[in-house]
């Protein structure tokens, strides 16, 4: 799954990405960017 990297200001393809229930209940992917290390979020299934 890609997501947008903070650090690297780039898409990235996510490194161990786990699915994650937020506070409010909507559902989102946590994982690394594989470049720099930077935790990655991405909104949705």
């Amino acid at each position: 799954m890609q997501a947008y990297c903070m650090k690297c200001k780039a898409k990235k393809e996510m490194k161990n990405p786990k699915s994650i229930t937020m506070k409010n209940g909507r559902p989102a992917t946590q994982g690394v960017c594989p470049v720099c290390g930077t935790k990655m979020f991405r909104i949705g299934k």
